[in-house]
């Protein structure tokens, strides 16, 4: 599942785990960003968080192809609020059913082939930054006002967007539209819940 900051995707990710909590896995590519300890944290937010470099992609390929082998893994666990990886790793298990969401999870070539299904979620840009506005000043990946948040999206996170995030339209097997309410995207995931509960059924 991939779109934009405030598309929505992690919501959908989470009604789709929902579907059979025991039997699907979620991963999210926010935790795989690359650990930046080493940067002292005044200069941190100075660093484009919003383009492929910043993703330890190798290391997240490396992931995705284990709990597709039935192997289990153990993911990295990210602080938004100081940049830098945690300590503790998460252990995951391999499920029949693995999603994946994420900004740039359409960019690496190597990593869209392990996707049977791609899904973008397309978003409005003016309700992208409403979105990311209110998730960024309430506290949710550490403090950051208002115009801190709108310096990112006008430095980064908009032009990354229109160039690594956008082109995924192109692959994506599945376009939803979210610029409306969470009932206006009942239909969508719908559609989603439901190639999930099949791909379950051939794995009974």
């Amino acid at each position: 599942i991939a779109g934009g900051t405030g598309s929505g995707k992690t919501y959908i990710a989470k009604k789709l785990h929902e579907v059979a909590s025991n039997r699907t896995v979620s991963i999210s590519q926010d935790n795989y960003y690359r650990d930046r300890s080493d940067v002292p944290k005044e200069k941190r937010m100075e660093i484009n968080y919003d383009e492929p470099v910043a993703i330890d992609n190798k290391l997240f390929l490396e992931h995705l192809k284990q709990l597709r082998s039935g192997e289990p893994i153990d993911m990295p666990q990210y602080d938004f609020a100081t940049h830098t990886r945690k300590r503790e790793t998460l252990r995951v298990y391999p499920a029949p059913v693995i999603i994946v969401e994420g900004i740039l999870i359409l960019v690496d070539s190597d990593i869209r082939k392990l996707y049977d299904l791609s899904v973008f979620v397309d978003v409005k840009p003016d309700i992208r930054l409403a979105r990311r506005l209110e998730r960024d000043t309430s506290g949710e990946r550490g403090e950051r006002t208002w115009q801190e948040s709108i310096n990112q999206y006008l430095v980064s996170a908009g032009p990354m967007h229109d160039k690594y995030v956008e082109p995924g339209k192109d692959v994506a097997d599945i376009i939803i539209n979210n610029n409306g309410t969470i009932d206006e995207l009942k239909d969508g995931v719908a559609t989603l819940e439901a190639r999930i509960k099949e791909v379950l059924g051939q794995c009974s």
